[in-house]
């Protein structure tokens, strides 16, 4: 009590530099996408091309910082298409075109994380949602246990061969309406595994998915982001109410 109210104002008010890390933004080119030609070489995931950055393979390892790229987009980059996150030139997302996949449900939104082989940090990321400063139970999202109680499925890590079929298995398991979160580069592309023997695929091979959030690992904020645009509660439709 005495220190006074530590949570994130965020969505009423933007993200602040001190909330997310400078690797919690999207890559995009300092000098427009002429620069991109010569960044080519440096990306290890090839995720820059002579005309897009795709966000979706990126792993933020700042290789391309010293060849005209900057970490300068905005945090809020989650994509209701895969294809969208080819075309981010200035690390904003487009405007969907479809009504948000749970916007006829109530205040609430209850999540099953479910690991299909990550490295854990974009685990930390979405568990820390949880915790007082994010604080995610005030805008209406909680963890649940069982896909069975659950609206959105939030998926981290690469697609294993051993975990596809609990995957469908955990799909299925929700009621409908319902929605799949991709967190992070791996389930979006395999980022650095990526044509690797233990991948089974992207995540959208799987399984379909709503919304595509880009990062490794994505900032808790992006996480946030994404969740509320299923409901068309972020900053960017309806001022994040």
């Amino acid at each position: 009590m005495s220190r006074g109210i530590l949570t994130s104002r965020y969505p009423r008010e933007p993200a602040s530099d001190e909330e997310v890390p400078s690797t919690g933004r999207p890559p995009i080119p300092v000098a427009g996408p002429a620069s991109l030609p010569s960044a080519q070489g440096s990306c290890p995931v090839r995720a820059i091309s002579e005309t897009v950055v795709d966000q979706g393979k990126c792993i933020r390892c700042a290789r391309c910082l010293a060849a005209g790229l900057s970490f300068s987009g905005t945090v809020e980059a989650a994509t209701r298409s895969r294809a969208d996150l080819l075309r981010i030139s200035d690390g904003r997302a487009p405007s969907p075109a479809s009504p948000p996949p749970l916007v006829t449900l109530g205040r609430s939104l209850h999540l099953f994380l479910i690991d299909v082989g990550s490295c854990n940090a974009c685990n930390l990321e979405v568990l820390a949602l949880a915790n007082p400063y994010y604080d995610a139970q005030r805008l209406g999202l909680f963890f649940t246990n069982s896909p069975r109680h659950a609206d959105v499925l939030l998926v981290v890590g690469v697609p294993t061969p051993e975990m596809a079929e609990p995957l469908r298995r955990a799909y299925d398991a929700l009621p409908h309406p319902k929605a799949v979160v991709a967190v992070g580069a791996c389930p979006i592309s395999g980022g650095a595994f990526a044509g690797t023997a233990g991948l089974a695929g992207s995540l959208e091979e799987i399984v379909p998915v709503d919304v595509f959030v880009p990062g490794c690992p994505p900032a808790p904020i992006a996480i946030l982001d994404a969740l509320l645009k299923l409901h068309g509660r972020d900053r960017g439709t309806r001022g994040g109410r």
